[in-house]
């Protein structure tokens, strides 16, 4: 009997450590996964930020030339006719 409660101790012992080291892996690995989650977002934020920054300012008026000149192109194509024409030509203008 005593051999055989040794044997019981001895794979509780066992299992208890094993059970330990598994939760210690499996809590420093879940840690290095946020960290690489964290990297990962905070360096696409970082690309993005850049990508926007490298992007020149637009001037208002430039916009508005450009709206303008995209809005004389679809009058010449037919899609507007003269009074839509003049209506968002002064919506343009006005803002």
């Amino acid at each position: 009997m005593p051999g055989l409660l040794r044997g019981i101790a001895r794979t509780a012992v066992i299992a208890g450590t094993a059970t330990a080291v598994s939760n210690r892996v499996s809590r420093r690995q879940a840690g290095r996964w946020a960290r690489q989650d964290t990297d990962q977002e905070y360096y696409a934020d970082q690309q993005v930020e850049e990508e926007v920054a490298d992007e020149p300012a637009q001037d208002p008026m430039t916009a508005r030339l450009e709206q303008l000149r995209q809005l004389g192109e679809l009058k010449a194509q037919g899609l507007l006719n003269e009074a839509e024409f003049e209506v968002q030509k002064s919506r343009i203008l006005n803002s």
